[in-house]
């Protein structure tokens, strides 16, 4: 069931959004909707997936030959926190499916374009984040494995992360790295394809909006959090190879989402 529980159109000047109220069980349906996407432009949502999955295989191969594969798991968490901005293609060809217009490789390409400024503004947000959890995570390394260093090559992997004296280390990486993922999912979460179906706003606004969506959908957007981060997580322990199905889903799924708990009024 879908509930709207504020507007802020007086029927006058451009469109003002709702945010809407929706089931717990919907995040399901956002993924049926993106996987019906993906059948029906699946050279598109595959090219996609595939292309992120030989650029990480080809990056952790890079990581693995230099002897710093332990960059490997922090590099992964940047890469869950900037998938919004690189899925625009995606939202642009759920967008396109949905009014029954032919979706090309070119056209999803060129997505951006329709607001480049914002979206890039919001690219930037994104990798600040990226950012901030890379140097927090090798200052919590530092914090933990200073006194005592872990063994180098094979060993590394087991003391730092096998081993019971890491487990403080861990807990900490992980509750740290909730907070940041939490808060890019709740600035990010619709303002993208907000930003795409929306050209004449900002990303001040895509994010408040996405902000409100949250708070208005605490609980469904909670699950839907877990379910991306469940996908993602499956797609990278393939060795990245389920990323070529997973992401194009997660990317369709999350135009759906946006339609979902977002409306707008017309003047």
């Amino acid at each position: 069931m879908i509930d709207a529980v504020d507007g802020s159109g007086d029927g006058s000047g451009p469109a003002k959004p709702t945010i809407r109220r929706v089931d717990l069980d919907l995040p399901w349906a956002w993924l049926s909707a993106g996987w019906r996407d993906l059948r029906r432009a699946p050279g598109v949502g595959l090219l996609y997936g595939a292309i992120y999955a030989v650029f990480g295989c080809a990056f952790t191969t890079i990581l693995w030959l230099n002897n710093i594969l332990y960059v490997s798991l922090p590099l992964a968490a940047v890469f869950t926190l900037l998938g919004p901005l690189l899925a625009v293609g995606l939202y642009d060809a759920s967008r396109r499916i949905g009014r029954g217009e032919t979706v090309s490789l070119g056209q999803t390409l060129g997505a951006w374009r329709v607001n480049g400024g914002q979206i890039a503004l919001m690219g930037v947000a994104l990798l600040l984040f990226a950012l901030a959890w890379m140097r927090l995570a090798f200052l919590i390394f530092f914090l933990f494995f200073s006194q005592n260093p872990p063994r180098p090559e094979a060993l590394f992997f087991v003391d730092v992360f096998l081993s019971a004296e890491s487990l403080p280390f861990l807990a900490t990486g992980t509750i740290i790295g909730g907070i940041l993922a939490a808060m890019v999912f709740a600035i990010s979460v619709v303002s993208i394809p907000l930003l795409l179906d929306r050209p004449e706003t900002n990303v001040l606004f895509a994010i408040v909006t996405s902000v409100r969506v949250c708070l208005a959908n605490f609980w469904t957007m909670a699950l839907w959090a877990w379910l991306i981060a469940v996908f993602i997580g499956v797609g990278l322990l393939t060795a990245y190879i389920g990323l070529i199905v997973t992401l194009p889903l997660i990317g369709h799924a999350t135009w759906h989402a946006y339609k979902d708990l977002v409306s707008w009024e017309q003047p």
